[in-house]
C-alpha cells in the first residue's frame, strides 16, 4: 500500500493504489482483467465478457430502489505507456511508482495511469460500497480504447440493459461531456535502400527532449512543439542547402493520440561541412527558443559525434522522407463556430519509425466533430505522403457522440452538482474521443454523459490527477446515481 492509498475519499484511492500496481498495457489488458472477474467473485457479483474482452459486473439495486432505471458506469481498462527516456520501466511488469506532490498525484518518469485508471476505481468503490444508493448498475469495463477502441467496437449487443450511461473517461471536474470529436488513422509505409557511408564523412546524432507532448486531442490547441516536425525541420534546412546530408536513422514519438515528446536521427555531412553544420544547429536551436521559450521551457536540442553507422538511406527515399514529413499537416486545422473555443479538426504527426525491413512507418491520426471535415483532414494527409511516393493506409475511423442538450440525464447531473456546490457545471464537448459515439451504433437509445476528475499531461510522463477534484467527482458520480429514478420521470 503506498501513501496515495490513506487519502480520501479512502475507498477510491485505495482501488485506484491497488490498479497502479498491475500492469495494462493496451492489448495485454490480461492482468487487470483477472483482477475485476476476481474483485466480481469475491464481492457475489455477477459478471459477463464478450467475445473481444469487455466485461461487465452487475450489482441489484439498494432497498427501495429496485424500480429505478438501470444505470451503466464505464470506463476502459488499458493505460497508455510512455516514459521519459532515462527511465528504465518496463510497462508489461513493473508497477507505477506514484507520488504526491502540491496537491497532485503523479508518477516517476512514466505515465500515471490515472486515464482512465481513477474511472475504473470509482467503479469498484461504488461496487463495493454499501452506503452508495443506486438502482441497479452495470458497470462496462471496456479492454483497448487507447490503441484501436477495439472494445467499443466489438461490444456485444446484449451486454447492456441500461437506461443511462455515465463514461468515467473526463478530465475536467466540473464539466459535464455531452458529445466528442470522431477519428481516423492515416498510416504511411516508405520504401528504401541501404547504402554504404561515403568515406570522409562525418557522423552525428541529434536529439530533441524535453517537450510537454500531452493529449492529442485535449492539448492540440495548445501550441505545443511536435518533436517529430521539430526534428525534421533540422534535417530538412540541412539537405536543402548545398550540404550533402546522409540519412541513416530517425525515430520520434510512439502512440498515435499522444503528441510526441522526443525524437532524434543519425546523419552524415562531409568532413569538410562540419563547422557549418555546428553553426546551423546553434542557430536553430535559437530561433526555437524564440518560438516556443514561453511554452515548451523544457526543451532541449543536442548535437552529439556519432561513429559511422554501416549504412545510410539512399539519397532519394532520404530525400522523400524529408519532404513527407515536412509537408505534412500538423496542429489545429479549424476551430468550431459552434462552441466558442473548441477544436473543431486538427491531425497529429505521431510518430516516425524505421520498421521492419527497409521500411520507414509514419502514423497520423485527425480528429473532427464533423465527419466529412475528418475525412478531409485524412485525405490531405494521405495526398502529401502519397506525393513523397509513400503506400498510404486509413482505419475504419469512429464516430462522433453527437450532443443531446435535452437529455434527463444530462439535467439530473446540472441539479445534482448545482445542489451539491452551489454552481453550475460547465456543459460541452470534448475534441478527444471517447467511446460513447460507438456505444450508440449498438445502444441508440441510450442517454450519456461523461465526468472525471481534472487531470493533466495526459498520455505524457507529466501526466498527473489533482487530488482535491477526486472528492467532488466521487461526490458527484454518487448524487447522481442517488437522484436518478425511472427514465421517463421529469
Amino acid at each position: 500500500m503506498s501513501e496515495i492509498a490513506q487519502l480520501t475519499p479512502r475507498i477510491v484511492w485505495d482501488y485506484f493504489d491497488q490498479i497502479t500496481r498491475i500492469p495494462r498495457p493496451s492489448k495485454k489488458e490480461e492482468k487487470i482483467m483477472a483482477y475485476l472477474v476476481d474483485f466480481a467473485k469475491s464481492h457475489g457479483l455477477e459478471y459477463r465478457r464478450d467475445g473481444v474482452g469487455n466485461l461487465v459486473i452487475r450489482k441489484p439495486a439498494t432497498e427501495g430502489m429496485e424500480d429505478r432505471s438501470t444505470v451503466v458506469l464505464q470506463s476502459h481498462v488499458d493505460m497508455v505507456c510512455e516514459k521519459n527516456s532515462s527511465v528504465n520501466f518496463d510497462f508489461e511488469k513493473d508497477p507505477i511508482q506514484t507520488r504526491i506532490a502540491d496537491g497532485w498525484v503523479t508518477a516517476t518518469g512514466t505515465t500515471l495511469g490515472a486515464d482512465c485508471g481513477i474511472g475504473m476505481a470509482a467503479e469498484l468503490a461504488v461496487l463495493a460500497s454499501a452506503d452508495v444508493p443506486h438502482g441497479p448498475l452495470e458497470c462496462l469495463f471496456t479492454v483497448d480504447e487507447e490503441t484501436g477502441l477495439t472494445g467499443a467496437f466489438g461490444l456485444g449487443e446484449d451486454m447492456l440493459s441500461g437506461k443511462y450511461l455515465i463514461n468515467l473517461d473526463s478530465e475536467d471536474e466540473g464539466q459535464i461531456f455531452i458529445g466528442c470529436a470522431g477519428g481516423i488513422d492515416t498510416v504511411a509505409t516508405l520504401n528504401y535502400r541501404q547504402e554504404e557511408p561515403v568515406k570522409n564523412y562525418e557522423f552525428f546524432r541529434i536529439d530533441v527532449s524535453g517537450l510537454l507532448g500531452g493529449h492529442s486531442g485535449d492539448d492540440i490547441e495548445k501550441g505545443r512543439a511536435n518533436s517529430n516536425k521539430v526534428l525534421n525541420r533540422f534535417l530538412w534546412r540541412i539537405d536543402a542547402s548545398d550540404i550533402d546530408l546522409r540519412l541513416a536513422y530517425f525515430d520520434g514519438g510512439n502512440l498515435r493520440n499522444a503528441i510526441p515528446r522526443e525524437a532524434f536521427a543519425v546523419f552524415g555531412v562531409p568532413s569538410r561541412e562540419v563547422k557549418r553544420v555546428r553553426r546551423f544547429f546553434e542557430e536553430f536551436r535559437d530561433d526555437l527558443k524564440r518560438e516556443y521559450g514561453t511554452i515548451e521551457t523544457g526543451m532541449d536540442l543536442a548535437l552529439t559525434d556519432m561513429p559511422a553507422p554501416d549504412t545510410v538511406m539512399d539519397v532519394e527515399a532520404q530525400r522523400s522522407l524529408l519532404d513527407a514529413v515536412c509537408g505534412v499537416p500538423n496542429g489545429v486545422l479549424a476551430m468550431s463556430p459552434v462552441m466558442p473555443g473548441m477544436v473543431e479538426t486538427s491531425t497529429n504527426l505521431a510518430s516516425v519509425k524505421f520498421v521492419g525491413e527497409l521500411l520507414v512507418e509514419i502514423t497520423t491520426s485527425q480528429r473532427s466533430a464533423i465527419q466529412s471535415a475528418r475525412d478531409a483532414a485524412s485525405a490531405s494527409v494521405e495526398s502529401v505522403l502519397r506525393l513523397a511516393g509513400a503506400d498510404v493506409s486509413r482505419s475504419d475511423g469512429y464516430p462522433g457522440w453527437n450532443p443531446d442538450p435535452d437529455s434527463r440525464l444530462l439535467e439530473v447531473a446540472r441539479s445534482v452538482y448545482d445542489k451539491l456546490f452551489g454552481a453550475q457545471p460547465q456543459v460541452r464537448s470534448i475534441h478527444a474521443g471517447l467511446e460513447c459515439g460507438l456505444f450508440l451504433q449498438k445502444y441508440p437509445d441510450l442517454e450519456m454523459i461523461s465526468i472525471g476528475p481534472t487531470l493533466r499531461g495526459v498520455h505524457s510522463p507529466d501526466e498527473k490527477l489533482e487530488i482535491a477534484s477526486v472528492g467532488r467527482f466521487w461526490q458527484f458520480l454518487t448524487g447522481i446515481l442517488g437522484a436518478l429514478k425511472n427514465a421517463g420521470d421529469r
